[in-house]
Formats: structure tokens, C-alpha cells, sequence
């Protein structure tokens, strides 16, 4: 257990007990796997552009209990879905473009909870890594907590990694993990996201801004100064809102994302740069300044959200190192307001949630994690008023939306929470 109380002592012997009898061992050789959750106050959506963000984790994740197998099998149960996943990690795990060519009763075998547990094993075959050995395990989230827009996708596929890697006796880095994820994300599921979400997860440190950027993947950890030095101490309230289901199609992130691309390649060439890979990233902020007026309107608002994103990103790492909260609160709410009007992510109840936080007593700054479309939304508050903070945001949530309100557990609506570490096996 770690010093913010999660995992529990309850939880892990839970777990390590189930894994126990689903591998017949003992649970003195059961491993669990405690991969985080996080939040990214600052750099939101720019980390595909090689933007630079700041993210950490909190106190509450993903646990995966496993053993080693003694041949190729995986065995897998989950604590959220029903079933069981099993392969062989001697199986050659194909892209998910690849799968589509099989016939449909593989195929929905293939798009169920464990691609996950595949694409690890993709991205470590991939890579030229010897897996002799599979695991027996049992996965589940922090109880109560839907985990929607806190990348719980990626904490999943760090701890299948993590695990398999612990299997095979794998001495792998964590930088190195982080490019591992960014294959199962990328190249085995197809999705367009960035390396933010597995760099969190896997560099951050307790009471730490992990700032990465995310074109050279340089990083480093700012911590806040001495609390001697600041004013009042500060939690993170994570607000649900009771959206499972997102209220746009799925390829909304992935359209953006071009969009960004469009934009960077348009700026680049009226400078006349037809070379340069199309990211904003490779777009000067004085290019941009001098070409903007040439982009049409949606591709300008993702510019925009760029280049003023950077430049919070910057003020807020010098305003949390010199413990300047209140400024650095500030910046992650225009974050949000830039994420809504510039790269128009979001839906009308997780910014009803957003509007309502930014009123709640002791927030210092307020967003929606993730894209928007669904999940939460996360605001750091001073920590004496946080538990009238979560009792306020609940409260009035359930006026503007009764009906999601109902579908979330009173106790888990609003959750206090606290800065993680980064991913490990104990």
C-alpha cells in the first residue's frame, strides 16, 4: 500500500487470493501490477502535435493480479466485464485493419475486453522479444469509479506490459514502455492519440507535475516548493458524470486530430516549407502568427488551441514551481474554455459539470478530463473546503442533469483524490 492509502492492504490480498486459486499457487507468488489513472491539468489535445504537456497521476487505477504461466497460456478475468479472455502468447497478435479480413465470430473475439491483453503482446512481439511464458491474471479499476477520460485505456496496457515483461524476465525502461503503449494504441487498435497518457502513468511521482516534451519525449518532474512556502494545501476533486456511452461517433478524436495536421501543412507552406512533417509543433509561433488568416475557421480553432495551450502549459509549470496555485488554477480553466470553443470537444453535460465546479467553493481551476464526450471532469481545490466542494457539485449537478445524476452512486460522484505514483509491480 502507498502513502495515499491505494491500493488497499483489502484490496491487493482480494486479488492475490482470486489469482491464487485461478493458478493454483500460492499467493505469496502472485504479482500485482498498481497502474494509475491521470489527469493532465495542462496540454490538453496538443500532445499528438508533439506539443509539451503536464500531467500526474492520482491515488486511485487499474490493479492486475497475476502469476506466470508455466507454458504460452494467458488467462485473464475481469472485475468489470463478464467472461474470460485466453490466447497464447506464441500467437502472432495481428493490427486491428489486419482483423478485419477474418470471419465475424473471430473477429468479435478480437474487439472485446482483452485487446488489450493482445495488443501487449503485439507490441512486445513486435519489437523482436522473446515470450515464452503467459500469465494467469485478474484485472479490475478502483471500485465505484467510472474511469472514463481518466486513461484507464492506457493504465490497462501499461499493466498488461508490465505483467507479461515480469513473466519473461524483460528488463524493459519505462521510456521504453512508453513507446510499447503508444504500438498498442496506435498500431494494433488504430487510434490517433498521443504518448501523454502512458508518459504519466509510467514517469509521474507523488506530489509532482510530470512536464514532458511530447516531440523530443524529454521530461522532467517540477515539484511544488515546500509547504512551509505555500499558502494551502490542494486535492483534486474528480466530478462523474454518470456518461458511460459518448454522446459523439467515435471518430470525432481522430477527425481532430487531422484537422491539427491540415492546419500544421497549410502554415507550412505559406512559409514555404513543403518538407517539414506536418505537426503544429514544427509550425513557429511566428509562422503561425503571420499565416493564421489563410486557414479556414475549424482549422484555425485548432491552431489557436495549440499555440495558446503551449503557452499555458508554460506559465502553469512556472506557477506551480513557485507555488503560485491560484494562477496556475486559472490557467487550467481557460484550458478548458479553449478545449470547448477551439477544439470544440466536449458535450453539454460534462460542461454544465465544468461550469458548475468553477462555482463550487475552494476550486482553484477546473476542465474535463479527456475529450469530453463522456466520463468526468477534474478540479484542483483547496483541500479544507474540498469535502463541501464535492457536496456542492453533486448537489447542483443533480438539479441541470437528474437523470445521469441517478445512474452514479452518491458516495463515488465526486471523489477526493490525491497525486499518485507511476506504475509498478509489488
Amino acid at each position: 500500500m502507498d502513502a495515499q492509502g491505494w491500493p488497499s492492504c483489502t484490496e491487493l490480498n482480494e486479488i492475490r487470493e482470486r489469482v491464487s486459486k485461478m493458478a493454483n499457487v500460492n499467493t505469496e507468488e502472485v504479482r500485482v501490477v498498481v497502474s494509475p489513472y491521470r489527469i493532465c491539468p495542462l496540454g490538453a489535445h496538443i500532445d499528438h502535435q508533439g506539443g509539451t504537456v503536464l500531467a500526474m497521476t492520482i491515488n486511485k487505477g487499474i490493479l492486475l493480479g497475476f502469476a506466470p504461466s508455466a507454458n504460452h497460456q494467458v488467462v485473464i478475468h475481469s472485475g468489470q466485464f463478464q467472461g474470460e479472455i485466453k490466447f497464447r502468447v506464441d500467437e502472432t497478435q495481428q493490427p486491428k485493419d489486419k482483423c478485419l479480413a477474418k470471419d465475424s465470430s473471430e473477429l468479435h473475439e478480437q474487439c472485446d475486453w482483452g485487446r488489450y491483453a493482445r495488443g501487449a503482446v503485439y507490441a512486445l512481439q513486435s519489437r523482436g522479444n522473446n515470450l515464452s511464458k503467459g500469465i494467469t491474471g485478474y484485472i479490475c479499476g478502483s471500485e465505484g469509479f467510472d474511469s472514463s477520460g481518466l486513461s484507464s485505456s492506457a493504465a490497462v496496457g501499461v499493466a498488461y506490459l508490465m505483467a507479461l515483461e515480469y513473466a519473461n524476465n524483460l528488463v524493459i525502461s519505462p521510456t521504453e514502455n512508453i513507446e510499447y503503449d503508444r504500438l498498442i494504441e496506435n498500431e494494433y487498435l488504430g487510434l490517433k492519440n498521443g504518448i501523454m497518457d502512458q508518459s504519466a502513468i509510467l514517469l509521474s511521482r507523488h506530489g509532482c507535475l510530470m512536464c514532458m516534451n511530447c516531440k523530443t519525449k524529454d521530461y522532467k518532474l517540477v515539484y511544488q516548493p515546500k509547504e512551509s512556502e505555500q499558502p494551502k494545501a490542494t486535492s483534486i476533486l474528480v466530478a462523474l458524470s454518470g456518461l458511460k456511452q459518448a454522446l459523439t461517433n467515435s471518430l470525432g478524436y481522430n477527425k481532430r486530430v487531422t484537422e491539427c495536421r491540415e492546419a500544421a501543412k497549410l502554415l507550412l507552406e505559406a512559409s514555404g516549407d513543403y518538407k517539414t512533417e506536418p505537426i503544429l509543433s514544427n509550425v513557429d509561433p511566428e509562422v503561425y502568427e503571420a499565416h493564421k488568416d489563410k486557414l479556414e475557421p475549424n482549422l484555425a480553432k485548432r491552431a489557436e488551441h495549440y499555440f495558446s495551450e503551449n503557452m499555458r502549459v508554460m506559465k502553469g509549470l512556472e506557477a506551480w514551481s513557485l507555488g503560485k496555485l491560484k494562477d496556475f488554477g486559472m490557467l487550467i480553466t481557460a484550458s478548458g474554455r479553449s478545449s470547448i470553443q477551439n477544439y470544440e470537444c466536449g458535450c453539454e453535460p460534462l460542461i454544465q459539470l465544468y461550469e458548475i465546479l468553477l462555482r463550487a467553493p475552494g476550486v482553484l481551476g477546473a476542465r474535463f478530463s479527456g475529450a469530453g464526450f463522456r466520463g468526468c471532469c477534474v478540479a484542483f481545490v483547496e483541500a479544507d473546503l474540498a469535502t463541501e466542494a464535492a457536496s456542492f457539485v453533486r448537489k447542483e449537478y443533480l438539479k441541470v442533469q437528474p437523470e445521469l445524476a441517478s445512474r452514479i452512486q452518491n458516495d463515488t460522484a465526486v471523489l477526493i483524490c490525491d497525486s499518485g505514483e507511476c506504475a509498478r509491480v509489488i
